[in-house]
């Protein structure tokens, strides 16, 4: 038992430190050298836990992740509505704070390596097509009178429009500060209107 301690404390200081380099230096500066200095440990003992630096990368794609899904599950469960739940999760994955464009600058550097790495692509497009099957199902929660078709497409318009303003606030975020991002959601929400009302496609 005092050896799987060891080595679950071992793996949250490296997933801290990981964290914490990405954050601070970005995907560039993501080495193995860089959190095994911040983790207070030796390179030998990061290479023992990540194999190499895809692995490490790997790690660093899942922790972030982790972090935005803990967010939309919390988001979801506060939620008493369908449609608040939809409107919550978007606005927790938005980036309206430092801390929240910090996490689209990590995004926005994972999706540019996943350009040239098809193991970082996979693991992109997999964690992005849950993102989408989550918000897919709320809108069919929303609006039990569209078509599972209708519904499909608007949840990729709506994932597709928070990972846009994501990157664009990543860079410029005088341009798309939180009121901007909010007020964007707000209008694609507008369109999708409530169940009952004129305008969605009814199943057939």
């Amino acid at each position: 038992m005092a050896r799987r301690r060891d080595l679950a404390d071992q793996q949250r200081r490296l997933s801290a430190a990981t964290w914490s380099v990405l954050a601070e230096r970005g995907l560039p500066g993501l080495t193995l050298r860089a959190v095994a200095e911040r983790a207070g440990c030796t390179t030998g003992m990061v290479l023992h836990t990540f194999a190499d630096k895809q692995a490490l990368l790997v790690h660093a794609r899942e922790l972030l992740h982790r972090r935005t899904g803990k967010r939309a599950d919390a988001a979801q469960a506060e939620a008493d509505t369908p449609r608040a739940a939809l409107r919550a999760v978007l606005l927790q994955a938005a980036s309206p704070t430092d801390t929240k464009r910090e996490e689209a600058r990590v995004w926005v550097g994972f999706l540019a390596a996943a350009l040239a790495d098809p193991v970082l692509a996979e693991q992109h497009r997999a964690y992005n097509r849950r993102f989408v099957d989550r918000v897919r199902g709320l809108v069919a929660a929303a609006r039990p009178d569209w078509s599972p078709a209708h519904c499909a497409a608007s949840a990729i318009s709506l994932v597709a429009l928070v990972e846009g303003l994501n990157a664009l606030a990543a860079v410029d975020p005088t341009t798309y500060p939180a009121e901007a991002q909010q007020v964007a959601i707000d209008a694609a929400l507008a369109r999708i209107g409530e169940d009952g009302e004129s305008g969605g496609r009814t199943k057939g």
